[in-house]
């Protein structure tokens, strides 16, 4: 069976052109483009393993500039927000979630730097207020108060503890916030750390992004979302008075 063939290059050239038709065709890059092309088969010839090495650099590099400046993994190392995190879970840090005016608000997971305050390491922790909040340890029913209002922690604080053992009445400065672990019993946090420079309240300039997904184990595939038990709580305005 007879195939139509395809033109060569040559059969191509010999044809004759039409009146004022160029025979030139464009190339598919211009001058910049095989510049580009050309450095990077260059930069391939020179590193071992040529295009699969370029091509690993570049991925690598990627991913770099993604965990620097847009999300990045933790591993949690304690038990002190159990149960939504366990130990061993990674969680996705969302690093852009407080650019761009943004701020963390009551009920956010964040992780931070806590050099200087907490100890020389970072640190993963509940946002229960922030700048201005006046929170107190504990209502009539035990129950944390913030801003006058009585929060119910019940659907994320860990099975059988309180809300707090240790009493306090603070009012969180501008700029920084009042961090707790959900494991309130095993967990040490803004409570504990009253005395201590700062008493204890976390810089929003040392908060590293917030912790958006629970992303290994696969089983704990998770979105961290903000629980609804802080919705209701009026701004820091008049909560002093």
């Amino acid at each position: 069976m007879d195939t139509e063939a395809q033109p060569t290059e040559r059969d191509r050239s010999s044809r004759p052109s039409a009146p004022g038709v160029s025979q030139e065709t464009p190339g598919p890059e211009g001058p910049e483009g095989r510049s580009r092309f050309a450095f990077a088969a260059r930069l391939a010839r020179w590193l071992p393993g040529g295009r699969v090495s370029l091509t690993l650099l570049v991925c690598l590099v990627f991913l770099l500039a993604v965990n620097a400046f847009v999300a990045q993994p933790f591993q949690i190392p304690s038990g002190s927000m159990e149960n939504g995190l366990r130990i061993g879970d990674r969680v996705l840090v969302n690093k852009l979630a407080y650019r761009f005016g943004a701020a963390p608000r009551r009920g956010d997971v964040v992780v931070f730097d806590g050099t200087g305050y907490f100890g020389n390491s970072d640190y993963v922790k509940r946002v229960v207020g922030v700048g201005g909040d006046h929170v107190v340890c504990c209502d009539k029913e035990g129950r944390i108060q913030v801003n006058g209002r009585s929060v119910d922690e019940s659907t994320f604080l860990y099975p059988g503890d309180s809300p707090s053992t240790v009493g306090f009445d603070v009012v969180v400065p501008d700029g920084r916030l009042f961090v707790l672990g959900d494991h309130r019993a095993r967990s040490s946090d803004s409570r504990n750390h009253l005395g201590s420079p700062g008493g204890g309240m976390i810089p929003v300039g040392d908060v590293v992004g917030r912790a958006d997904w629970i992303v290994w184990p696969y089983a704990h595939l998770t979105r961290l979302s903000r629980p609804g038990a802080y919705a209701r709580v009026p701004g820091p305005e008049g909560a002093h008075g």
